[in-house]
């Protein structure tokens, strides 16, 4: 029925006015702990793809860039020819002599003059730098075979970039005519200042030719891992205590094509058996030295659970594979994937897994089909390959949860991956009781990716409120949203290094550091309880956001004008968001409130259904001065939570909460 006009301005009239007169009251959350909702099933965990360097020159420790000299067919990038004290020498890239079949070329280094002081050989950049810290052991690797010109020996050193400090330095006394492997350790001196601007020097002086490929070289390593991954990055995610990891997920699963997706067979064993690939999706070369066993040692580190996402017979250019027959050696290859996940040594795959160095099976309890197949433009694509995976599966698998990437009809699947990215924080918090209505009767919800876009390269404090009230809505539906990831988890910070903001954890060569919004993630993860606490909310106060208008319509260069749509009217978008559980073995209740606000922010609490609440408890808080502030290399614990005690608490309270802030009270309670 429509309304007459007459009709809706005192309407309109009214509840503008009691928008304005509940802004100027204390806003009052009543909080029946007799009542207690659903349980909290919601789980945090981390959304991985290669982008913005996240492996190579990211979380993955090898330091050397280019070291299978695939990544340019014509020259040797991020190499450079060293010439010093009258030594010649040139380089060059040889197919003729390849490494191997998976790595069919190499690098040419010919000397024609170097003796005594001459020194002539190689030099790598590394990814934005090599870094050195002291007194630091680095594994060093290369292949490598001689002419029968040359004599040796090769020298290994760490140099700064200036060529005036040697940090390290080891020595191959001889070369064969045949590929083999050497192996160094580096070992820099205890006056070394910590620094990236360095590089690795391969050297020799005298003539001679010598081919090389696959030159590594590795700091320590979390869980001191060979091929492992960096420690400081690994132990920001540590502390964040993620309970799942989504891989290789997104993009780089696809590909631009079917040729460039994430091939998994060929991510496996030794590294200087893997090929890599150009990572087209997002414009630069992936070594694939962060296979499919390192993701799952990765989660066997932090004590993730593996989300495996496999191949569906889409890529991003609308590449796709028929359902049928020719879909059949895909959805073939997704159960060989999870047979080398899960499969015990009797199993083909499982035995290879065992192989290749980790006997026991891991465990896995999702599998997702696919990535954002909505993209794909043909009608009923991913209805039929969906389902032609989906069969497989479950037959195979019946013990295994299902998610589609997108919604399908034909089957129902366990769980359903969401994606959101919101372009600000008031666009953010103007969803964020989405959930709240949402039937309960379909499958589960994965926030498989999502972020409120603000800040680059990493998010602001802005982006980490508009977060928070995303996840106050995710908690208190945590009886249907089961998971959820924040995407881009990783960004380099080099110039070059971004290809997508806004990004959790920020890094360069030597260091890294959290964002606000990775820390507003830690709180929400870490201070929980087990159940949802129903609340009932007065007097919130709200500020006016103007959506942004629809793109223009028509499109075709000879179309028509079309005039755009008109502007969608303002909306009231609260300035406080609040979540509430309770830990029912201990008692004690999380109550989250953010406040998005530029000023301090009373709010009172009423509980009832609790016997008693102890008048002192704790709050952890995140808060910056302005809601541009941010962390950054620079300033990396600029915006962190802090820890406080308090007192005053009660069956009721008021608590005023800092501008531009998200603050988790901690209180006991029986």
């Amino acid at each position: 029925m429509r309304m007459k006009t007459r009709t809706i301005a005192p309407i309109l009239a009214a509840f503008l006015a009691a928008s304005a007169l509940a802004a100027a009251e204390t806003p009052v959350l009543k909080i029946d702990a007799a009542k207690p909702g659903p349980p909290v099933g919601l789980r945090y965990g981390l959304m991985t793809e290669e982008i913005n360097f996240s492996y190579d020159g990211g979380l993955y420790g090898e330091l050397i860039r280019n070291r299978a000299f695939k990544e340019d067919a014509k020259d040797p990038v991020h190499w450079s020819l060293v010439q010093e004290g009258g030594a010649a020498a040139s380089i060059s890239l040889d197919p003729a002599q390849p490494f191997n079949s998976a790595i069919a070329t190499s690098l040419k280094l010919t000397i024609a003059e170097a003796a005594g002081k001459q020194r002539a050989g190689i030099a790598n950049e590394g990814f934005w730098g090599i870094p050195v810290r002291p007194a630091t052991r680095y594994r060093a690797s290369f292949y490598a075979k001689a002419g029968p010109d040359f004599k040796g020996p090769i020298t290994l050193q760490l140099v700064s970039d200036d060529g005036a400090t040697v940090h390290a330095t080891a020595r191959i006394p001889a070369l064969t005519s045949d590929w083999k492997k050497y192996q160094v350790v580096l070992t820099t001196t205890a006056k070394s200042t910590p620094s990236a601007r360095n590089r690795l020097v391969l050297s020799a002086a005298s003539k001679g030719t010598v081919w090389f490929s696959m030159i590594s070289l590795f700091p320590p390593t979390f869980n001191n891992r060979p091929n492992g991954n960096r420690q400081d990055i690994m132990r920001l995610l540590a502390g964040f205590k993620p309970a799942f990891l989504r891989f290789p997920g997104g993009n780089y699963l696809e590909g631009n094509t079917i040729e460039t997706r994430f091939d998994w067979k060929k991510t496996i064993g030794d590294i200087a058996q893997r090929p890599g690939h150009m990572n087209d999706a997002w414009r630069y070369w992936s070594s694939d030295g962060m296979g499919l066993l390192e993701f799952l040692l990765w989660c066997e580190d932090l004590h993730m659970q593996p989300v495996l996402g496999v191949y569906a017979g889409y890529s991003l250019r609308q590449q796709r594979i028929k359902p049928g027959a020719d879909l059949v050696p895909y959805v073939t290859d997704a159960l060989d994937e999870i047979e080398y996940v899960t499969g015990g040594p009797n199993t083909v795959w499982g035995a290879r897994r065992a192989k290749d160095g980790h006997a026991a099976p891991f465990p896995l309890e999702y599998v997702e089909i696919g990535n954002e197949d909505q993209f794909d433009r043909e009608p009923g694509s991913y209805e039929g390959r969906f389902g032609q995976f989906f069969d497989a599966i479950r037959a195979k698998y019946p013990q295994l949860k299902i998610i589609s990437s997108t919604r399908a009809t034909g089957r129902t699947p366990d769980v359903l991956d969401e994606h959101y990215y919101r372009r600000s924080e008031d666009e953010m918090a103007s969803h964020s009781h989405d959930y709240d209505a949402r039937p309960r009767t379909g499958p589960k919800v994965f926030v498989g990716e999502w972020a409120t876009r603000v800040g680059a390269p990493t998010p602001n404090m802005s982006a980490a409120l508009g977060d928070s009230a995303w996840m106050t809505n995710m908690e208190r539906n945590s009886d249907l949203v089961i998971m959820s990831a924040y995407a881009p988890l990783f960004v380099n910070v080099n110039p070059g290094g971004m290809q997508w903001p806004t990004d959790l954890i920020g890094y360069d060569a030597l260091t890294s550091y959290g964002s606000p919004a990775f820390y507003a993630q830690l709180m929400f993860n870490n201070y929980r309880g087990d159940v949802v606490l129903p609340v009932t909310a007065q007097g919130i106060p709200t500020r006016t956001w103007q959506p942004p208008a629809p793109g223009r319509r028509g499109g075709q260069p000879d179309a028509p004008a079309v005039a755009p749509p008109p502007p969608p009217p303002p909306q009231e978008v609260p300035t406080v968001f609040w979540s509430a559980t309770r830990d029912t073995k201990t008692g004690t209740v999380f109550l989250k409130i953010v406040n998005r606000a530029a000023a301090p922010q009373p709010v009172t609490v009423e509980f009832s259904g609790l016997a008693s609440v102890d008048p002192k408890g704790q709050a952890v808080t995140l808060s910056a001065a302005s809601p541009t502030d941010t962390n950054s290399i620079a300033e990396p614990t600029k915006i962190v939570p802090v820890t406080t005690s308090i007192d005053g608490l009660g069956a009721s309270f008021t608590r005023t909460f800092p501008p531009y802030s998200l603050t988790v009270l901690q209180i006991k309670a029986r």
